[in-house]
């Protein structure tokens, strides 16, 4: 637990500055067919101090956290930022100013010891083994991780925060009748630590059940027809849709740089039904998967509406770009590691439900597709993505039909927005995933079930 040496400094800030001092955590063990392959566990601390200073910042760090090094950090932040003042000389005020107050840390530090994670693998998978014969091949992955931060700021709020997780990633291999492999995961866990979130192997099985479930009936399937389809996407789908596809294109300095949302504030970009939030710390009454109350500026949290009855309501912003936009900061700016300085980054995106039962969805179609687990996703600042498909069905006439092998589906995320009209009105959360914006960053991302048409590959 980092023990806090940093308020008393906090007479020292001044203009707007930052201190934050940080512990990131990782461990990852893999077992392949048993055999383990990774067995690796990484610490990394230390100090940082930004200044702000007429429309420039000055960052530095140091990977001690002593008082040493936290004078030595503040005195080269304020020197970095009057250099970068005396040679830009934007000459712009003070950023917004926020609320005053403090967020304590909620729980304790755990460490695990690595041990823990080296028998849970083998005894998962030595049950799998023993259960599944007929699998060409299975991975078992545990990864943990964890972020804490103290933060001091001259204006707005000081925090203790902790973030861990944890989750198992169970990948299966199976054969077709040819002899072709096929590929299939799933993801156990969420935010919590390993023992938090892992304290029976049994509680597993029948999601393992449903894997295995999933790709006999992928060895068994067919590819898709290509072209521009009618599909229900799953919301495992909806959540990287919501990321990758939208949420990036309205981030505010993507946006400065020419993102297509620059150009569509207050325009229609999709469909009436759709409501889309960057949701702070609670979504929907519950607490968010990563729950995040003060960003790394020193701004509380809170919600940021981005599309609103598909209308595009706003952006998520740092103090800067707020001030740019003449928006409210939000708490949208984070940063990975002590070394990195805050960027703006989405915290748990998600695409609101609707009033729809997938069932009927999926008897609305004729012909199309059911698409239920993606392995990959990318996009750009013009809404063009394309998402990798793992796993998903045929629709004829209302009823799913066979299995899909692996595919893609493509298209532009306002365009394809605009082809919802059906809302499935319960939704799925995940944050397994780390978004790769300039520095990783764990984030949360879902949604309902979506029924839209985008283009789908073939073979």
């Amino acid at each position: 637990m980092l023990i806090d040496l940093i308020s008393k400094y906090q007479h020292q800030l001044h203009e707007h500055t930052e201190l934050r001092a940080q512990v990131n955590t990782n461990r990852a063990v893999t077992l392949v067919r048993g055999n383990l392959v990774t067995n690796s566990r990484s610490d990394q601390s230390g100090i940082s101090a930004r200044m702000y200073k007429n429309g420039v910042y000055g960052f530095a760090s140091g990977a001690e956290y002593n008082d040493e090094s936290i004078r030595a950090v503040l005195k080269a932040a304020e020197e970095n930022a009057l250099f970068m003042d005396s040679r830009v000389k934007k000459n712009k005020g003070p950023l917004p100013k926020v609320a005053s107050g403090e967020v304590k840390l909620d729980r304790d530090v755990k460490n695990p010891d690595q041990k823990l994670y080296i028998d849970f693998a083998r005894e998962l998978d030595s049950y799998i083994a023993g259960k599944y014969p007929k699998l060409a091949s299975r991975v078992v992955n545990i990864r943990a991780d964890s972020m804490e931060k103290l933060l001091v700021v001259s204006d707005g709020h000081n925090s203790h925060s902790l973030m861990p997780r944890s989750f198992i990633y169970v990948f299966f291999t199976a054969e077709t009748a040819d002899g072709a492999p096929v590929e299939l995961f799933k993801v156990f866990g969420g935010r919590g630590y390993f023992d938090e979130n892992f304290s029976s192997i049994e509680d597993l099985y029948p999601g393992i059940e449903e894997l295995y479930s999933n790709i006999m009936r992928k060895a068994e399937g067919v590819y898709p027809d290509a072209g521009y389809k009618q599909v229900v996407m799953h919301p495992n789908l909806a959540g990287i849709l919501a990321h990758e596809a939208v949420g990036h294109t309205v981030e505010a300095d993507l946006v400065l740089g020419g993102s297509v949302a620059a150009h569509n504030l207050n325009r229609q970009v999709a469909s009436e039904i759709v409501t889309m939030i960057d949701f702070a710390h609670t979504a929907l009454g519950e607490p968010a998967p990563l729950p995040i109350y003060v960003d790394d500026e020193g701004t509380p949290c809170e919600d940021a509406v981005l599309i609103k009855d598909g209308i595009l309501k706003g952006y998520m912003n740092s103090k800067e770009t707020a001030q740019h936009f003449g928006m409210k900061p939000q708490g949208n700016a984070r940063a990975y590691l002590f070394s990195d300085e805050p960027l703006i980054r989405m915290r748990n995106t998600a695409i609101l439900p609707g009033k729809d039962k997938l069932d009927n969805m999926i008897a609305s179609i004729d012909d199309g597709y059911y698409l239920t687990e993606t392995n990959n996703g990318q996009a750009d600042t013009t809404g063009e993505f394309m998402f990798g498909i793992s796993m998903g069905y045929e629709i004829k006439n209302g009823k799913l039909g066979r299995a899909i092998r692996d595919t893609t589906i493509s298209g532009v995320a306002f365009e394809m927005l605009k082809t919802v009209d059906m809302l499935s009105d319960d939704m799925k959360w995940t944050c397994s995933g780390m978004c790769g914006k300039k520095q990783p960053m764990p984030v949360g991302m879902g949604g309902p079930a979506i029924r839209c048409k985008v283009n789908i590959g073939g073979r």
